[in-house]
């Protein structure tokens, strides 16, 4: 079977939307944060482990919607794009918010996998698929750096 350069960089892609290739991926991350201390503002940083990884959820949510949707409309920023408060109200909303950034990123991959990379998206031609993957690996990588600089300043990593 000949695999072409499109399936070589789909699956590149998707090692990077995994994480992992050059830094802990986040589902190990997740692993030394506790419900108790995810509400925590560490010295003079404006935002919690939990505010933050809502964002990088629901950034990671939007583009997945604004690639598949014709009839995408934008979230309002900055308000939408951030939780209005720093921790989640039970345990339970905060493993709902775990869970739904793994199926929302098992969603993306499935539709990276079915999809071509240069096709447009929804209904928008400027933009392709590629840019979009790009775009949340970039994202998330930056703001996975920071949710290990907050379980540095928490104390709950090395």
């Amino acid at each position: 079977m000949v695999v072409t350069a499109e399936q070589q960089i789909k699956a590149r892609l998707i090692k990077h939307l995994e994480g992992g290739e050059a830094f802990m991926p986040v589902q190990e991350m997740l692993k030394y944060i506790t419900y108790e201390r995810v509400g925590e503002r560490p010295g003079n940083l404006p935002y919690s482990f939990y505010e933050l990884f809502y964002h990088i959820w629901y950034a990671q949510k939007d583009i997945l919607e604004y690639c598949k949707a014709e009839d995408y409309a934008a979230p309002k920023w900055p308000e939408d794009y951030w939780p209005p408060v720093s921790k989640p109200d039970t345990q339970a909303e905060w493993k709902e918010l775990q869970e739904a950034f793994f199926q929302t990123r098992k969603e993306l991959i499935f539709h990276l996998e079915s999809s071509e990379l240069l096709q447009p998206v929804g209904n928008d031609t400027e933009h392709n698929l590629l840019r979009e993957i790009m775009l949340v690996i970039e994202h998330n990588a930056y703001h996975i750096g920071q949710l290990m600089i907050l379980l540095r300043e928490l104390g709950l990593y090395k």
